[in-house]
Formats: structure tokens, C-alpha cells, sequence
């Protein structure tokens, strides 16, 4: 949570209080629901490499407890995999996670389905993409899961410009900003005005698009070792 409402760095002391927590009470439960969710924790904030160490760390745990995953861990690879441009090997982990026999199949849909799309639309498969990002948002309508829903708004987006429907690629990136800005959610709304900043950028509106992402940007007072903030700094640089 400390994640989307922009502070990353608060996130990672959470973190590791929470580690630290569940070290000290000795409960297998609590102690994999802190494993799963810090290598979560380090994927919101950019670092692949780090996730995957904690990955292996809760199969060992679960091995070893005989527990059930919180969070399906072939997602989680799957994560890992796309952040670091495997889209094929992302594409085969977050399908074979989607199972609907899966025991962790139902926690986080629109989040598995979100990576899915970006990963299909890296491989060219815009139409799958955009398949999965419907049945996203079928599932935020059904359930009221809308923590990922920017995302969902984001990516379609971007999917929708990569097949030349502009139009319809800027109001859903115009969509994804107004939603992040409603759920005070800083993180996904930095990623949102970055891709539109990126998009006014090329089309010439260097000006509008700074003024669109430097007061985000402005806005944050930590995170600025993540990867997100040190994209958009880069972007700024490069509008400016």
C-alpha cells in the first residue's frame, strides 16, 4: 500500500519490519506472507534481481511447511521474467498461473492478467493482449478488485497506439491518470503521465508534456533509487 500512494522507500522499511516480525513470532504462515509480499515490494519498485531471491526463498519455505501459497509464485516469476524482457518465458508462467485449478488462482486476476497483456504486446500479439486486458476488467466489474485497474487503463493504451488507434490509446492513458489520481495511488499515476508524457513528446507537445509529469514527479520526497522515478527524471531531461 505504502508502494501506491508513493512512498517506496517507506514500503522497503515495512518490509523489513515485517520480515523482521515474523522471524521473531515463529509462524510459518506469517513468515511465507512476508517472504511473497517483500519480493512483491522489490517488483513494484523495479528490482527483478531482487525479487527472485525471495521467490526461491517462500518455495523453500512452503517445501518445507507444507504451505499453500498466498500469491501464486509462477505470477511472480512471471513478473520477474517480463521486467527483465523475457516476454516469451513470461507469457508461459503468468498462463500456467491463470489456471482456474490453480489453489492461488483468485487472489490478484487483474494483476496476472495486467502483466499478461504487457508481456503479449511485447511478442507483437496486440489482439490477445487486449483479450486479456478485458477479461481484467471483467473481473475488477465482478469483484471490486481495483488496486490494478490503472494499470489495466495504462497498458490498454499503450496496446491500442502500438495498433495506430491514437485516439483511443490517449483517452484510455488520460483514463488510467484520472483514475490514479481519484484513488490517490502516486505510483501508477507517475507511470500513467510518463507514458502520456511519452506519447505528447514524440508528437511534438514537449511543453505540455512536461507540464503534465514534472508536478507528479515533483510531488515525490523518496524513491528516487527506483526504477520509476529514475525513468521519469530521464524523461523530464529529455522534454526539457
Amino acid at each position: 500500500m505504502e508502494w501506491l500512494l508513493g512512498y517506496p522507500a517507506k514500503a522497503r522499511t515495512s518490509m523489513s519490519e515485517a520480515l523482521a516480525l515474523s522471524e521473531q513470532i515463529a509462524h510459518p504462515f506469517s513468515r511465507e506472507l512476508a517472504v511473497e509480499y517483500t519480493a512483491i515490494v522489490h517488483l513494484h519498485r523495479g528490482e527483478p534481481e531482487l525479487a527472485l531471491p525471495w521467490l526461491v526463498a517462500a518455495d523453500v519455505l512452503r517445501a518445507e511447511q507444507r504451505l499453500a501459497p498466498v500469491f501464486d509464485p509462477r505470477v511472480l516469476l512471471g513478473a520477474v521474467a517480463l521486467a527483465r524482457g523475457a516476454a516469451a518465458d513470461a507469457i508461459n508462467y503468468l498462463r500456467e498461473g491463470l489456471a482456474p485449478d490453480q489453489p492461488a488462482g483468485r487472489v490478484g486476476r487483474p494483476y496476472r492478467l495486467c502483466h499478461l497483456a504487457q508481456a503479449l504486446a511485447q511478442q507483437g500479439q496486440h489482439g490477445d493482449a487486449l483479450a486479456a486486458l478485458r477479461q481484467g476488467f471483467e473481473r475488477v466489474e465482478a469483484t471490486g478488485e481495483k488496486v490494478w485497474e490503472v494499470e489495466l487503463h495504462r497498458v490498454k493504451g499503450l496496446v491500442l497506439l502500438a495498433q495506430g488507434q491514437n485516439e483511443e490509446g490517449q483517452a484510455s492513458l488520460e483514463q488510467a491518470i484520472a483514475i490514479a489520481r481519484q484513488q490517490q495511488a502516486k505510483s501508477l499515476e507517475l507511470r500513467s503521465a510518463m507514458s502520456l508524457a511519452r506519447l505528447w513528446g514524440e508528437r511534438g507537445r514537449r511543453a505540455e508534456a512536461v507540464d503534465l509529469l514534472a508536478p507528479v514527479y515533483g510531488w515525490f520526497t523518496e524513491g528516487f533509487d527506483t526504477a520509476d522515478l529514475k525513468q521519469a527524471k530521464a524523461l523530464l531531461d529529455d522534454l526539457a
